[in-house]
């Protein structure tokens, strides 16, 4: 006699009748966030991606607005990406005239960061945006569901998990 399978709750087909099985994927932490960060970076990039900013850069431009004077390896730090990374993402950002480089008082071998007065107005203008795409992105969620993913994520994030 067959054995009945067992409802597995983070089990799904998904695809024409039924299509893929995504066996031990569903269940898997690692690939829940991978797939949840596509889905909000391209919600991100069809909304306010529009104004022709990744949420890679609005995040350095709001990191940089918050922590006037910051390094570019603390920023990197910050976002856990290589040094070399960054100075291409500060590059790209000065080259549209938001952010400026200014020599630092305390280490002549480093940048202090700052927003120009374009760069100040641009991310005032799209943080409602910004705001509005969470607002959307979290719809299916109520605010105390959120607050508890974003601290089980900050957990994970700074290896507490």
């Amino acid at each position: 006699m067959k054995k009945p399978k067992t409802s597995n709750p983070t089990r799904r087909r998904v695809g024409p009748k039924g299509g893929l099985d995504y066996g031990i994927l569903t269940g898997l932490l690692g690939y829940r966030l991978r797939r949840a960060q596509a889905v909000v970076f391209s919600h991100f990039l069809e909304t306010v991606g529009k104004a022709g900013i990744s949420p890679g850069q609005f995040g350095v431009l709001n990191l940089i607005k918050e922590n006037e004077g910051l390094s570019q390896s603390a920023l990197a730090k910050g976002f856990g990406i290589e040094r070399s990374t960054m100075v291409a993402v500060i590059d790209g950002l000065q080259d549209r005239g938001w952010v400026k480089r200014v020599a630092s008082k305390r280490d002549r071998r480093s940048y202090a960061l700052s927003l120009t007065k374009a760069g100040r107005a641009f991310i005032e203008r799209i943080t409602p945006e910004v705001e509005a795409h969470e607002r959307e992105i979290a719809a299916n969620l109520s605010g105390e569901e959120k607050d508890q993913l974003i601290a089980m994520l900050a957990r994970i994030a700074d290896g507490e998990g």
